[in-house]
Order: C-alpha cells, then sequence, then structure tokens
C-alpha cells in the first residue's frame, strides 16, 4: 500500500500481439510467452538485457519469414514495413491500410511524400482503403494457402497471402487500475481515462439515449470524411471532479484530440505537474482560491516518420519535409543528455 496526496498516472498503452513485447499481466503476475512461428521469445518484465532478448529473436522471426503483411498505416506500420523492406530487399512486404490516406491526422502531405517514398522501393507493396477482417486473423482452423503461407481477408473480401502478420492497428490504453478504481473515469468506448482541461481525472456523466444516438452519429461522421470529433473549448466552465488530486496524461488520456506521442506527453505532464504546485500552495494558504489551474490545449501536429534506414518526412509547425541520409539509429545519443548522460560514443549506450 502506497499512500500520496497527488499523483500523475502516466502508464501509456500496449500494443496488440506479436508486438507487445511484455510477458505480464495488469497485476504484474508473469505470463510465459506464446511461441511465434515456432521460436519460443524470452520473457520480459522491464530489464534491459530482456528487452534486448526479445528484440533479437523478433529480429530472427522477421529475416527467416519469406513474406511479411504489415496492417495499419500509421507511423509504426510506415516504419514497419520500410524498415523490413529496406533491410531485406528480396522479401516481399505488403503494407495495408484501412483508409486511402496514410496518417490521416496529418497534412495529406504527409501522406504524398511517404507514397512516393515507399513506391521506389522495389518490394513493398500497398493496399489503400481496405480494412482486415480481424476475424480471419483468429480464425480456427488458420487458413494456408499450397505455398504454406497464411491467408486473411479484408472486408472487401480481398484474400491476403503472407507468411509472417505484424498488426499495427492502434495501441490499447493501459487504464485497468482507473478501470478498477471507478470505471465512471474510464471511457467504454476506447478504453481512455476521461480528463478535464487541467489533466484531472474525471467521472463520465450518464448517458441519455439522445446522447447516445449523438455519439453513435458523430462515429458514423468521423468514418466518413476522416474529420476528429469535437471537443470542449478552453473557455468552457471547467468541471467538477471527485478525484481533483489525480492526474492523468500520455496515451492512457483522452486528451482533446492531442496526437499520441511522447512531446504532447512532455506538455501534458508539465500542466499536471503545474497545477499540483498550485493545489499544494492553495492548501498551504500560499495560493487564492479562485485563481485558475492552468487547462491544457493540444498543439498542432508534429511527427517525424523514418522510412527504412536512411530517410525520413516530418511536419512541424506546418512545415512538411523530407530528409535523406538519416543515421540508422535516429540520433538515439541525443536523447541521454536529457537524462544528465554525457554520450561520447555509441557503446556508453549499451552498458
Amino acid at each position: 500500500m502506497i499512500s500520496y496526496d497527488y499523483m500523475i498516472y502516466a502508464l501509456g498503452s500496449h500494443l496488440p500481439a506479436p508486438l507487445n513485447l511484455w510477458s505480464t499481466d495488469s497485476n504484474g503476475e508473469y505470463i510465459p510467452p506464446k511461441p511465434v512461428k515456432g521460436r519460443l521469445l524470452p520473457g520480459y518484465r522491464g530489464t534491459k538485457p530482456e528487452g534486448i532478448a526479445w528484440l533479437k529473436e523478433n529480429q530472427k522471426i522477421v529475416e527467416e519469414a519469406p513474406s511479411v503483411l504489415v496492417v495499419g498505416g500509421g507511423a509504426l506500420g510506415i516504419q514497419f514495413a520500410t524498415d523490413i523492406a529496406t533491410v531485406h530487399p528480396m522479401k516481399p512486404v505488403t503494407l495495408l491500410h484501412s483508409r486511402k490516406r496514410l496518417l490521416p491526422r496529418f497534412d495529406e502531405a504527409m501522406h504524398s511524400e511517404i507514397l512516393n517514398v515507399i513506391e521506389s522501393i522495389d518490394n513493398i507493396d500497398v493496399i489503400l482503403g481496405e480494412r482486415l477482417d480481424l476475424s480471419s486473423v483468429d480464425e480456427q482452423p488458420e487458413k494456408f494457402n499450397e505455398r504454406g503461407q497464411r491467408v486473411v481477408r479484408t472486408m472487401a473480401g480481398r484474400e491476403i497471402a503472407a507468411d509472417l502478420i505484424l498488426l499495427c492497428t492502434g495501441q490499447t490504453p493501459n487504464t485497468g487500475l482507473l478501470r478498477e478504481f471507478d470505471p465512471a473515469t474510464v471511457k467504454p468506448d476506447d478504453g481512455l481515462a476521461y480528463v478535464l482541461r487541467t489533466m484531472q481525472l474525471g467521472v463520465l456523466r450518464s448517458k441519455t439515449p439522445a446522447g447516445e444516438l449523438e455519439d453513435a452519429l458523430n462515429k458514423v461522421s468521423l468514418t466518413e470524411s476522416e474529420s476528429e470529433p469535437s471537443t470542449p473549448s478552453m473557455d468552457d466552465p471547467l468541471e467538477e471532479t471527485l478525484y481533483p488530486h489525480i492526474f492523468v496524461v500520455g496515451d492512457a488520456a483522452d486528451a482533446f484530440g492531442a496526437i499520441k506521442a511522447g512531446h504532447t506527453a512532455y506538455w501534458q505532464g508539465i500542466v499536471a505537474a503545474k497545477n499540483i504546485i498550485h493545489l499544494v500552495k492553495r492548501s498551504e494558504g500560499a495560493s487564492e482560491e479562485d485563481e485558475p489551474l492552468e487547462r491544457y490545449q493540444p498543439g498542432a501536429p508534429a511527427i517525424k516518420v523514418s522510412l527504412g534506414l536512411d530517410k525520413a518526412v516530418f511536419q512541424s509547425e506546418g512545415i512538411i519535409g523530407r530528409r535523406d541520409g538519416a543515421p540508422e539509429d535516429l540520433h538515439a545519443s541525443s536523447m541521454w543528455p536529457l537524462f544528465g548522460f554525457e554520450i561520447t560514443n555509441d557503446d556508453q549506450m549499451y552498458e
């Protein structure tokens, strides 16, 4: 039991199998990994050596697969497809995306730039506008063709064969602890924590039948137009919450349309930290009761996506660009000084 006055919940999200490397359940209990392609993966419980071993085994699985299907045209799917195709230029790679645009939440020029690079890579085939029928992935017995490849199908009925299937179809928020604490703090449709503009944990209000109908219509609109749902204005009155001392940031939070990325989680954390300091001062009488807490406003979408080992595209502050000759480690050494470590050679990163 750990007591606290204030808490920032930042447990992020996890990937679907076989990309989720964790070998523990929500309570931290060890779950032996299932074999993948006849190979028993090492378990991962959070240590660096376990993570390295897991990654090396998965590199072998990709290397040994004659062909690969990557499902999902977000940043992760694009990076997987282009990395695999570049490292293994003789290996057929298929990238399947349910929408007609890659990275639909970003500028359309990003889609065009990425597609131009992908089309220059001979061993990648891109299928846009068709959604994978996930039941074909889970159905038993599994379907194989005469070459021994796994066969899955899209919702349109197209069959796709591959020796290895990587699902990059979105991450699942790690909000199980919040759901156990109070189910009304977690949105039932997507599992995200409901937060106020102050990044404080909120409580969902019960929906009337009319409200449920409005939500359903909004989802239909989102599917058809690929637009984002409306979010509360910065000027709207702040809701009351039962949990003003709990804050949620990062991938676990339904943060008003913010892109799920490290830089957005960082700024959400800044807002949460400032508001905790404000509440502490308020409790000590050093701050006025009516002085408002800081509110979070997502910034413009920004991202850098690697395309194979030496190319990348980016969107930042309205600028879309491409870089060739990028280092293979994506400037990994530049991150260590942020944590107080001076890196003078690559070997120091692996100590």
